[in-house]
């Protein structure tokens, strides 16, 4: 066999080795990828995204849409083929598992935490859109989750309203830490609620609730290094009653991170005239019940998203701005946003025309 034919045939079979040693070698990475992207204006599946019943709404148009992100399940192992295919595709980004799926979390647990962060974005932009209304909400301070063996686990229940610590009256979420760390571990604690099911009773019956339970916990030591500190192992958080019924329709989403899109579309539906002005805009960006805009994960994967699907312009939050534009898809205009007011205004120029000014991402 000839030299050169010879050299080329090892360097095939090599080659071949190479493909098949890459396609059985698991890496440690994971792929983000573009993801579906929805009119919050519009219908998903044959209904409304958003639904509100109890109060006059107006006709839209545009679209105002919010945008997802793909993600390899946290059981798939990704082989070394994948992973250079991956880095070198343009559309997609590998990144470390653990960069998804922190402390060896599984899909279920993964799938939970995002079902939750979804269900609180979506309050977030009621009251966030609301607000900007100058529509009254009811708040009210609750134990959003109880740790499974903590000292907290059957003393206290998600739902239950929080009324005091030791007499004072939470007014906060935060309060509850604050409050509950001024123990020492192996102190006592006395809970002030509302138990979640007479909540939701007097919620059924439009009345206040007013029964209320004292629950004592004795407190244990966190899981902190360095100095410890006196937890009961629950999560605080908010709830709310509207004086009307706004329902998001919107399955298999998770995360919080469409909650300023949310908030847009529910303010254009309760008011007349068209936020967009018929102009494609999508964005992204999670929103507290003050109306503030946050930063979420995966932002080059929406941009790409948004503009095949015809996006002109993209609300983006501030902290994800720089890597936005780093790698901003032809045709698409990144616009700014701290907060809905950003947002409500960025809107009022791009259906004016008046677009000069727009606060433009920049990379720096």
């Amino acid at each position: 066999m000839p030299r050169r034919t010879a050299t080329m045939l090892a360097s095939t079979l090599m080659l071949i080795a190479l493909l098949c040693a890459g396609v059985f070698i698991n890496v440690p990475y994971s792929e983000m990828s573009p993801g579906p992207t929805v009119n919050t204006l519009g219908d998903h599946d044959g209904e409304p995204v958003l639904q509100i019943s109890g109060r006059k709404t107006y006709a839209t148009s545009g679209h105002l849409n919010m945008t997802t992100v793909r993600v390899t399940s946290a059981d798939y192992r990704m082989n070394l083929v994948e992973a250079v295919y991956g880095w070198l595709a343009h559309d997609n980004k590998v990144v470390p598992h653990d960069t998804l799926y922190p402390d060896g979390k599984t899909e279920e647990q993964s799938t939970q935490e995002n079902a939750e962060e979804f269900s609180q974005s979506q309050e977030s932009a009621k009251v966030a859109a609301l607000k900007e209304l100058d529509v009254p909400v009811k708040s009210w301070v609750i134990a959003s989750t109880v740790v499974k063996g903590s000292p907290a686990e059957g003393r206290l229940h998600a739902g239950d309203v929080i009324k005091a610590v030791d007499g004072t009256t939470v007014k906060q979420p935060s309060d509850v830490a604050e409050l509950v760390t001024k123990h020492k571990p192996g102190q006592d604690v006395v809970f002030t609620i509302v138990p979640a099911k007479e909540q939701a009773a007097a919620e059924k019956e439009n009345r206040t609730a007013t029964r209320t339970q004292k629950v004592t916990i004795t407190t244990k030591a966190s899981d902190d290094e360095g100095e410890k500190r006196a937890i009961v192992g629950i999560s605080a958080g908010t709830d709310h009653t509207f004086p009307f019924t706004i329902d998001i329709k919107l399955a298999d989403v998770g995360g919080p991170s469409a909650g300023l899109m949310f908030a847009l579309g529910i303010y254009d539906k309760l008011t007349p005239g068209s936020l967009t002005g018929g102009t494609f805009v999508a964005g992204t960006g999670t929103i507290d019940d003050a109306g503030k805009v946050g930063p979420i994960g995966g932002i080059e994967m929406k941009t790409v998203g948004a503009r095949a699907k015809g996006a002109r312009y993209f609300l983006t939050p501030a902290d994800n701005c720089a890597a936005a534009a780093s790698d901003t898809p032809a045709g698409l205009t990144l616009v700014k946003v701290n907060t809905i007011d950003d947002a409500l205004t960025a809107l009022k120029d791009i259906r004016g025309g008046d677009t000069a000014d727009l606060p433009e991402c920049t990379t720096k």
